[in-house]
């Protein structure tokens, strides 16, 4: 039986993923600059620190790449703090499945905390979780599993009895790396063999979670 639920929020509760990507040209474009192929999917799921990293290393530390990176940022900040994303499908049906069965759930989220804020709020499932833990509580980037770890000890859930619900190869990586049990809902990126490898289950959406935990074949 599941003790809790920790969900990622950038691509698996709502589609945001392509506001970000689509943000990134533009951003580097007023800098004469363009974006490094692979970027973009290689920071998908990470913190704010680990892609400055990534964005330092790509270019040689030219500071205008740092300076993009943070227009980027703001521009979807300002998306999403004004009007949020879509949810992803079945979102809702999973969420009130896990609130009926008992089951107590988290957000944990390498983003901003405003931003993950905005976006539980715009999406109305803000009371659906019990904790919020995001990129702003110094926690270690993805793939290490301490925002994981850190979410559930506040749910006082153990991993090895907590489902995570990933879309990232960092995001899977991290969870696995705890001890979770690990399900992958791919946006972006689709599963390679070593990251399947690292699932429970690999699913097409959310409806599929919440079908597969009703039917008692999760968890």
């Amino acid at each position: 039986m599941l003790q809790a639920a920790i969900f990622d929020m950038d691509g698996l509760m709502v589609d945001t993923e392509p506001i970000w990507a689509s943000a990134w040209p533009p951003a580097f474009a007023r800098y004469g600059l363009t974006v490094v192929p692979g970027l973009v999917e290689a920071c998908v799921g990470s913190s704010y620190e680990r892609i400055s990293r990534m964005v330092a290393e790509a270019y040689d530390g030219n500071p205008d790449a740092q300076r993009a990176l943070d227009d980027h940022y703001e521009v979807g900040a300002e998306k999403f703090i004004a009007s949020g994303a879509p949810k992803k499908p079945g979102l809702d049906e999973l969420l009130a499945w896990l609130s009926d069965t008992g089951v107590p759930c988290a957000v944990a989220s390498s983003s901003e905390r405003r931003v993950v804020e905005a976006n539980l709020r715009h999406a109305g499932v803000t009371e659906r979780f019990g904790a919020v833990v995001t990129g702003d509580d110094g926690y270690p980037s993805k793939p290490a599993p301490d925002i994981f770890l850190g979410a559930a000890e506040r749910l006082g859930a153990d991993p090895a009895r907590t489902l995570v619900l990933e879309d990232s190869p960092s995001g899977v990586r991290a969870a696995s790396a705890g001890g979770f049990v690990t399900v992958m809902v791919p946006d972006l990126i689709q599963p390679t063999d070593e990251l399947r490898a690292l699932c429970a289950r690999v699913c097409a959406d959310l409806a599929e979670v919440r079908d597969l935990l009703a039917a008692g074949e999760l968890g």
